[in-house]
């Protein structure tokens, strides 16, 4: 068998290998419900008529989330009126920053918006979707009687620079979705602060 035939049998593996990853890493959600700050249930799966559901669970202690706070009002004004919704859960970070309920806490004034922050109580959601840091986003899509994850991980690729930032992943798995593309990346490692899990 020639070096090239060799070559190219090798490829094509290793491209069925890749599509077979991709595929199995695709992860179903059933829905969850969370507490607003009024603690009124807000359920996932109210949101199934959306083009795309975008979850990010942060928390107003933790140094990343507060450096996200203004890429998250300006994401969710930029999709918001396309179809997409946005959850912003608060997630424990430790003992002292636990899942406070304290109106104050639960939002985030930027330029003159406010984010209204979730609670996830006995962390359900942040266990379902296997979030582990704040911020850390999560990229669903409306399908059959749930949801699938298209991306989860960071929102970009510079957590500490705004204006540094080269790789929008967030922003451009949901262009790519929106557009009826795949997702493009799918997970990128998030850096922040770790969930406290309970």
């Amino acid at each position: 068998m020639s070096f090239r035939r060799i070559s190219i049998l090798a490829a094509v593996a290793l491209l069925f290998g890749t599509l077979v990853v991709t595929t199995a890493r695709a992860q179903s959600v059933s829905s969850f419900t969370l507490k607003n700050s009024a603690n009124a249930d807000v359920a996932l799966s109210s949101y199934a008529d959306r083009k795309a559901v975008v979850v990010v669970f942060v928390n107003p202690s933790c140094a990343f989330s507060k450096l996200y706070q203004g890429r998250l009002n300006e994401l969710k004004a930029k999709y918001s009126g396309r179809g997409v919704e946005f959850m912003f859960i608060n997630a424990p970070i430790n003992l002292e920053a636990s899942t406070d309920t304290d109106a104050d806490k639960m939002k985030v004034k930027t330029a003159g918006n406010e984010l209204a922050y979730l609670t996830d109580e006995g962390q359900k959601a942040s266990t379902m979707l296997g979030a582990t840091k704040t911020p850390e986003a999560f990229l669903l899509v409306p399908a059959g009687s749930g949801f699938t994850v298209r991306y989860k991980g960071a929102i970009d690729d510079n957590a500490q620079v705004e204006s540094y930032v080269k790789e929008a992943y967030l922003a451009q798995a949901l262009d790519n979705i929106l557009a009826g593309k795949p997702a493009g990346v799918t997970d990128k490692r998030a850096a922040g602060c770790l969930i406290k899990k309970f």
